[in-house]
């Protein structure tokens, strides 16, 4: 079966752009546009609706979609193994997937230990945001995804299955050196006057229901394209940001943490495909939920010391 317009197709959808998924797949756009035609020419219905800002999939396209994403996946997953044995390697990678803040110190701590209990073990390592984490594992492609419950929160999906490692409270980023780094916790009605930069619309959304609830607004003036540039933002003044608790123990030193009063949550938890676990996912997960708890101490380890 050829699965190339397929994939294209599913990059379209991804990018919401045939320019955009043509530069990603290396062809012109006129080449995504006769693939994406072949395939409502071969199904008798439009897959995609063009508007203003590029293309979204139709009814029957979105549903093309969530299909040729699994196949896609499974074609992916079957020829990583046929070149593991053709490699003498009998076993398969351990894919896993994490949040940006959960990357950047829960799981590659989880991974360390795992590492060091365990015989040789390949694997890899794949950053997105939940949801995205959530398809990639009820279709097959990730063994283990760290995810957060973060709006719009976690499906209830029977192919996939949910460990709780925990709950993590979100605390403000702040630049070394503002003016309320030395007092906390702080009321979010203290911070009523601050820019605020968000990188993502699930933090955005836990931001704006605690400020909500305190009877104010948050002003957030910007948006990051990343955590990476958030906080970059953050570092240099231009802004403060809610962010995980979780991942204070990984901050650039020109940036400090302050908590909350009655801070907003999330929970964190660990999903797996039901059907052809990996051999080392439970493992994983038990290394998932010591490396959680070991890194909560840290969130107060980061406050700067108070000034005489």
């Amino acid at each position: 079966m050829a699965l190339t317009a397929w994939r294209t197709f599913v990059t379209v959808c991804r990018l919401g752009s045939l320019s955009a998924a043509a530069v990603e797949l290396g062809y012109t756009q006129s080449a995504v546009s006769r693939q994406i035609a072949g395939l409502e020419r071969q199904f008798g219905v439009p897959l995609v609706r063009r508007h203003v800002r590029g293309v979204r999939p139709t009814a029957a396209g979105e549903v093309f979609r969530h299909h040729a994403l699994i196949t896609l996946n499974e074609a992916d997953r079957a020829e990583r193994a046929v070149r593991d044995v053709g490699d003498g390697a009998l076993s398969r990678p351990l894919a896993v997937g994490a949040t940006p803040s959960l990357a950047a110190g829960i799981v590659p701590a989880a991974i360390r230990r795992l590492l060091d209990s365990t015989e040789l073990l390949r694997w890899r390592l794949l950053p997105g945001l939940s949801p995205q984490l959530h398809d990639r594992v009820s279709a097959g492609d990730l063994d283990v995804a760290v995810v957060t419950d973060a709006p719009p929160g976690l499906p209830n999906d029977p192919r996939v299955e949910q460990r709780h490692l925990g709950t993590d409270e979100m605390v403000v980023a702040l630049p070394a050196g503002h003016p309320r780094a030395a007092h906390g916790p702080v009321r979010i009605q203290e911070l009523a006057d601050q820019t605020w930069v968000e990188d993502n619309d699930g933090s955005a959304a836990l931001l704006r229901r605690h400020a909500a609830r305190a009877g104010i607004t948050a002003r957030i003036d910007l948006t990051a394209a990343d955590l990476l540039g958030k906080i970059a933002l953050v570092a240099t003044g231009h802004a403060i940001a809610l962010i995980p608790g979780v991942l204070t123990s990984a901050l650039r030193t020109d940036v400090t943490t302050v908590p909350l009063v009655a801070p907003p949550t999330r929970g964190i938890y660990a999903i797996t495909p039901r059907r052809d676990p990996h051999p080392s996912a439970a493992l994983l997960l038990d290394q998932l939920a010591t490396a959680f708890s070991s890194a909560r101490p840290a969130q107060a380890a980061h406050r700067p010391p108070r000034t005489c």
